[in-house]
This record gives structure tokens, C-alpha cells and sequence, in this order.
């Protein structure tokens, strides 16, 4: 059974720091383009980060020289490194598995097949 569960979430002050995991089960991670977006109330999921084949790391523009994303191949669990923490970082994070090879942008959700259920960023002081 494929399946993506995602950890770390939870309630910071601004400044503060998370990591955020996505353990997979039923598949390698090596084998996939990881994924991690973002969604917050009343707005569209966004993309923010992946990780393609060979750990080449991509960032929206928002996040860069903030969020580290990583992968621990013995684990089979990608991180996202989260600092600095800003409030309008607060929305549900998911990851995300594409074994496409080919797509127009890697930050499009419609690209990834397999999803975890999300975990929960607050920022807020």
C-alpha cells in the first residue's frame, strides 16, 4: 500500500523554526520527484518546495533561504526544514509523489499522484 504520512506540524511564534517530515511506505522515494505544498484557509495549495531524482532542492521564490528540503534515503523519509518562520508561512503542509518524468512545473499539484493527509503550521504570536 503507497502512502505518504507527514509529521512535525504544529504552533510557533514568528522567527521560530519546524521540521516538518513525510515518511512513504510502499515505494521508494528515490524512485519519485517529492513534493511539498502548502495550503492556507481560503486560498489555493501552492507549491513549495520539491526534490527531483537526483536531490536537486527547488524553492518558491517566498521560501528561499528559509526552508531547507532533504532527503534520508535509509529512512525513506523527506524533510522540510523550516526557519525563521513567518505568519503568513501558517497553512496545512502536505507532500506529494510524482513518478512522472516530464511535466510543464513541478510546483503544479495535478503533476503528483500520491499525497499525504497534511499536518498543520501555525505561526502566530
Amino acid at each position: 500500500q503507497v502512502q505518504l504520512v507527514e509529521s512535525g506540524g504544529g504552533l510557533v511564534q514568528p522567527g521560530d523554526s519546524l521540521r516538518l517530515s513525510c515518511a512513504a511506505s510502499g515505494f521508494r522515494l528515490e524512485n519519485y520527484v517529492i513534493g511539498w505544498f502548502r495550503q492556507a484557509p481560503g486560498k489555493e495549495r501552492e507549491g513549495v518546495s520539491y526534490i527531483s531524482r537526483a536531490r536537486n532542492t527547488f524553492y518558491r521564490e517566498a521560501v528561499k533561504g528559509r526552508f531547507t528540503m532533504s532527503r534520508d534515503t535509509a529512512k525513506n523519509t523527506v524533510y522540510l526544514q523550516m526557519n525563521n518562520l513567518k505568519p503568513e508561512d501558517t497553512a496545512v503542509y502536505y507532500c506529494a509523489a510524482s513518478s512522472r518524468s516530464t511535466v510543464v512545473s513541478w510546483f503544479r499539484s495535478d503533476v503528483y499522484g500520491y499525497w499525504g493527509q497534511g499536518t498543520q503550521v501555525t505561526v502566530s504570536s
